[in-house]
C-alpha cells in the first residue's frame, strides 16, 4: 500500500511544479496549450491538486499531526475538486481581450 501513497505523492509533486511553472511564467504542459485560455487560473489549480495529493500522503505516513479521518477526507476531496473546477475554468472561460 505504501508505494500507491508515494506515487500520489510524487504525482503531487510534479503537481505542484507544473502550477508553479504555470503561475510563474504562463507555461503549460504541451498537450494543453491549446485549450489553456487563463495560465494563471490553470497553474493555481494545479497547486490545489498538488496539495491534495502531498497532504494526503503526509498524513498517511504519519509526518503530520493526526486529524480525524473526516477532515482528512473532506479536506483532501476539496482541493481536488477546487482544483479540478479551477483547471476547466483555465479551459473554458473566455478568453480576455487585449485592446
Amino acid at each position: 500500500m505504501e508505494w500507491v501513497v508515494g506515487f500520489g505523492m510524487v504525482l503531487g509533486l510534479l503537481f505542484l511544479a507544473l502550477g508553479v511553472a504555470s503561475i510563474r511564467t504562463g507555461w503549460t504542459l504541451p498537450w494543453a496549450r491549446r485549450h489553456v485560455r487563463h495560465p494563471r487560473l490553470y497553474g493555481t489549480g494545479a497547486l490545489l491538486i498538488g496539495m491534495s495529493c502531498v497532504l494526503q500522503s503526509l498524513f498517511f505516513f504519519d509526518a503530520l499531526p493526526a486529524l480525524s479521518w473526516e477532515a482528512r477526507f473532506f479536506g483532501g476531496n476539496g482541493l481536488l475538486l477546487g482544483g479540478l473546477l479551477m483547471l476547466a475554468a483555465s479551459q473554458l472561460l473566455p478568453a480576455r481581450r487585449k485592446g
